[in-house]
């Protein structure tokens, strides 16, 4: 038997996604409660998640403007788009400026709740569709990425030295205490496995298995955001990785459960305690920014510039050693099925974006570039 703990944890999202697709149905009643509710069992946490928190902003808007959300047109859709993008705003009504690919996200679930709740779906109106398509050509549609953060760095050969901010330089930035034997297997694990946040923070003790003869091992990763049936994955796992990781058990006393913890500190630094439960996702990119600060306060990324590091600080996420390892593949030559295979990527679109900056500064204009500086 669940826990229950467990069990309110996972129907309370649930029940909140029925009530909000009842609210929008006619007469507040839905023909078939349990359709919606099989729906977001198939979602993702995190679907279910953005879907709450779209149709909420959607309402909100809805309500100040006056209109009763359950009867919103296609007009409204469309101005609703108009104020995402900026293009039109209300004084009395403002609305942060969107991406384009949130846009398109908001769309989705708001259509799905339409459809859900048995109403005809605005968003599809050729209105609409035509809005959309102008907030693409007026937005453009690259996507923000996420600074990477590779091995080595940006070196051209995987055998040159470390330079700048990369994962070597954070290791030896981290505390030689048990909140940096915690920081130093979190970045080994993240780095061999690729693991997303959500991954890393679910990685339970009993999920790791070795060491094999040569001090390798492996990484069952049971539940992910491309994994909806929780087949379940296998990842390598270095011997200095699992090294690290045997060392963090060790000193934070874990036998079972979640790998990765809070290490608790009092207001002099020093370690007081390591938590019981799973570190939190959004605590991921905290740790890897203040490794960062750390590595240029031990002038461990040579020359740069504080300008240049709060640049890096403000654009490293806790993706930026996923896209580091991606760029790093490019780097030694592997294919791109193959990198997708080993890091659980299904579009080959993300992978290649990933390798887009690896390429510039590779390709045939750098190359030029470089010869002629050569040639002075």
């Amino acid at each position: 038997m669940a826990e229950p703990g467990l069990v309110r944890a996972e129907t309370a999202p649930i029940s909140e996604v029925v009530a909000q697709v009842e609210a929008l149905a006619p007469a507040r009643r839905l023909a078939d409660p349990q359709l919606v509710a099989a729906a977001a069992r198939a979602w993702s946490v995190n679907t279910i998640r953005a879907f709450l928190s779209d149709l909420r902003i959607w309402d909100q808007w809805c309500r100040r403007r006056g209109l009763t959300t359950a009867r919103a047109d296609a007009d409204a859709v469309a101005a609703y788009l108009r104020a995402l993008s900026g293009v039109e705003q209300d004084p009395r009504n403002p609305l942060k400026r969107r991406a384009p690919a949130t846009i398109e996200r908001y769309l989705v679930n708001i259509g799905w709740a339409y459809r859900m709740a048995g109403l005809e779906d605005p968003t599809a109106a050729p209105l609409v569709r035509l809005e959309l398509k102008g907030l693409r050509k007026l937005l453009g549609t690259r996507q923000r990425q996420a600074r990477g953060i590779r091995f080595k760095g940006e070196v051209s050969d995987l055998d040159d030295p470390a330079t700048g901010i990369c994962l070597a330089h954070l290791l030896k930035a981290s505390r030689r205490d048990m909140l940096g034997a915690r920081d130093r297997a979190l970045l080994r694990v993240a780095y061999d496995s690729g693991c997303r946040r959500s991954e890393l923070v679910a990685i339970l003790c009993e999920a790791i298995e070795g060491p094999d003869p040569d001090g390798s091992g492996t990484l069952f990763i049971g539940t992910s955001k491309t994994d909806r049936e929780r087949a379940g994955a296998l990842a390598y796992l270095s011997p200095a990785t699992m090294q690290a990781i045997e060392e963090w058990r060790q000193a934070g006393g874990i036998k079972t459960g979640p790998l990765f913890r809070r290490v608790e500190t009092y207001f002099d630094g020093g370690v007081r305690s390591v938590g019981e439960g799973a570190l939190h996702p959004n605590t991921i990119t905290l740790i890897y920014r203040r490794l960062i600060r750390a590595a240029f306060e031990k002038k461990l990324l040579g020359g740069m510039s504080e300008a240049e590091l709060e640049r890096w600080v403000k654009a490293v996420s806790s993706h930026s050693i996923r896209v580091g390892v991606a760029q790093d593949n490019f780097a030694a030559g592997e294919s791109l099925p193959a990198i997708m295979q080993a890091y659980r990527w299904r579009d080959p679109k993300t992978v290649m974006r990933y390798g887009a900056r690896l390429a510039a500064k590779s390709g045939a204009s750098a190359r030029l570039a470089r010869r002629f500086q050569e040639s002075r």
